[in-house]
């Protein structure tokens, strides 16, 4: 799972179209709300998720991206705004997810400001947050030293790391330090080796989560939305 560029299927089990859903995302409060049964994740968006009936024990996770916050041009004016829009149809979701996953670029310009105003609006629905970066979130001139000091407590590396909740084992992966021609992905030897070390002891039957900014597959290298060396990783 990736930021919401790759996240949503060709086409849902409504019958609509990749296409179709970005545009109904674009600028507006989105996020998705993910459950796991049996190991196989399944998604939907807030705006289906708050009108679904609630289901007997379930466990969700939520997964939001790309906040920008700081952002201010024609396109989206106040990003904070839809930041508060998401976090507001989050905390209106009649079971509270068990965590929330921000797939990056929390932040346009790596700036405290931006930051603290973020912070301020995901610590309001109360439940853990796990991060990644996106290349918006290591802008600074100290090599993301700005995001790390935030989130990145007890990660490696640029802010790598796993950690397993309910017999499932998530990976969070940094592939926006040395971004190749055309802004593609990357995540370096250091990150590989750790990865394969990590995963090296799960069992077949574990189901495994990975989250990044930027798509491991190549999507569309143009716009930047592929992982040089995320066939090897997958």
């Amino acid at each position: 799972m990736n930021s919401f560029d790759d996240v949503t299927p060709a086409k849902d089990e409504d019958g609509i179209a990749r296409r179709g859903f970005l545009e109904c995302m674009a600028w507006a409060g989105t996020g998705v709300l993910w459950t796991l049964g049996g190991g196989l994740p399944q998604a939907m968006g807030l705006g289906k998720a708050l009108a679904a009936e609630p289901m007997a024990n379930p466990f969700t996770f939520l997964q939001i991206s790309d906040s920008h916050v700081g952002f201010d041009k024609p396109a989206n004016p106040d990003a904070l705004s839809t930041l508060r829009e998401a976090i507001d149809r989050i905390k209106l979701l009649p079971v509270k997810p068990s965590f929330m996953i921000h797939t990056g670029d929390i932040s346009h310009l790596s700036r405290d400001k931006e930051f603290d105003d973020a912070d301020q609006l995901i610590k309001q629905i109360g439940i853990p947050v796990f991060y990644v970066p996106g290349e918006h979130d290591l802008l600074d001139d100290e090599q993301g030293k700005a995001y790390l000091d935030r989130y990145g407590k007890g990660t490696r590396g640029a802010g790598w790391y796993s950690f397993d909740q309910q017999g499932v084992h998530y990976i969070g992966l940094v592939n926006v330090v040395n971004l190749k021609a055309g802004g593609l992905g990357n995540l370096g030897e250091d990150q590989l080796e750790w990865l394969e070390n990590d995963v090296a002891g799960l069992s077949s039957s574990t189901p495994v989560v990975v989250f990044a900014h930027i798509p491991l597959w190549t999507i569309y290298p143009e716009w930047g939305w592929g992982t040089t060396d995320g066939a090897q990783a997958l």
